[in-house]
């Protein structure tokens, strides 16, 4: 098995290197009926996009999606529609620099995934890792794009709230000003003070890492499965999968631990419109299904392993060697993982949403358009 294949009910397969002619991904299990466009896709390809910055890769990739399969337009109304049938998206790349890898082909690079691609399949693409890079990202922006349109009433937004030591302040937290900075941050006073931070980073020939926070509000109560289907396990799973990202949390997370029962536990209090909690430690999820409250959940991601700074390593015949790692590289990979991680989310619950239609027959109010016959 190869593994390129995440989700159940709404899944996607990527495919495509990252200094192939072109990747892309296939998307199986969409609702028929759905408007859909490429230009409701590339806005989200747009925010991940590289080279928008002196802070990211500087790799000028349009990331332009093409639709290529599962999308009919009608001519009574000229409206583009998904067909239930698989969603093809294609995205060309246009700015390999595959010379810059040549001095490294036979080196392995510290924190990268050359070796254990190497012991597992016997061949590595030292050409921008293949697989391995982070590019594979842009199929999934995509792909969350289309999951988006199946849950048109959950709104999905993220933020790094921490670059290396530095933590945003929750008091100036605004979510209109996440794309108002380069970071996608909600805090402006932070990402302002951030950008002479990264510019001594960055100059020094060295990275740093991040943590990003998503939420995900109206998502209604009952999405998820006990024991072995959580949504909080899957969500997890999502951003685990994401590459560089090394710790998940979701609510208090990892903070839980130092808090007393009283302190973590969510009271609940009678409604007009039904119980609803006091306080959202939990994250939006309990015994694994939704409680109705927003979903937010954090990742962690590692320091860019990509730096010019010499490092000690091993070549490909055992040998000890030291590397430098040339090429266009991002100080703060946390920076374009915020609209991954959105993308990760909205395939979590897309998925999760069909999954309880299915189960239960019930939508929790989160309902789509229907095709004609």
């Amino acid at each position: 098995m190869s593994f390129n294949t995440f989700g159940h009910m709404f899944r996607f397969t990527t495919w495509g290197e990252s200094h192939g002619p072109a990747l892309g991904v296939v998307v199986d299990g969409c609702p028929p009926g759905l408007p859909i466009s490429e230009e409701v896709i590339q806005r989200d390809l747009d925010r991940r996009r590289p080279g928008q910055s002196r802070f990211t890769t500087q790799r000028r990739e349009e990331d332009r999606v093409r639709i290529l399969s599962g999308t009919f337009e009608d001519e009574r109304d000229g409206v583009l529609r998904t067909t239930g049938t698989p969603i093809s998206l294609m995205i060309e790349n246009t700015d390999q620099r595959s010379r810059d890898y040549s001095a490294i082909r036979d080196k392995y690079r510290p924190g990268h995934a050359d070796f254990t691609y190497q012991q597992k399949y016997g061949i590595r693409d030292y050409k921008g890792s293949g697989r391995a890079s982070a590019r594979e990202t842009a199929a999934r922006v995509a792909a969350g794009a289309v999951a988006r349109l199946v849950i048109p009433q959950v709104t999905i937004r993220a933020s790094l709230v921490q670059m290396g030591p530095h933590k945003i302040d929750y008091a100036n937290f605004d979510w209109a000003a996440v794309d108002q900075n380069p970071f996608f941050c909600a805090d402006p006073r932070a990402a302002a003070q951030w950008e002479t931070y990264l510019d001594s980073i960055r100059k020094s020939g060295n990275s740093v890492g991040a943590v990003i926070e998503v939420v995900a509000e109206g998502v209604p109560p009952g999405w998820g499965a006990p024991i072995y289907g959580k949504l909080s396990a899957d969500l997890a799973a999502a951003m685990m999968s994401i590459n560089a990202v090394k710790g998940v949390e979701i609510g208090a997370g990892f903070a839980a631990a130092a808090l007393t029962g009283t302190e973590n536990a969510d009271e609940m209090r009678a409604g007009n419109a039904g119980p609803h909690f006091t306080s959202n430690k939990a994250g939006g999820i309990l015994g694994g299904i939704s409680s109705g409250d927003p979903v937010v959940v954090r990742f962690a991601v590692k320091p860019t392993s990509s730096i010019i700074t010499p490092r000690r390593t091993v070549t490909t015949a055992n040998e000890d060697a030291e590397i430098v790692t040339k090429g266009r590289h991002d100080p703060c990979v946390g920076i374009r993982a915020v609209p991954i991680g959105e993308a990760m989310m909205a395939v979590v619950l897309a998925d999760h949403f069909l999954r309880h239609r299915g189960q239960t027959g019930r939508d929790g109010g989160v309902g789509f358009p229907s095709s004609d016959d």
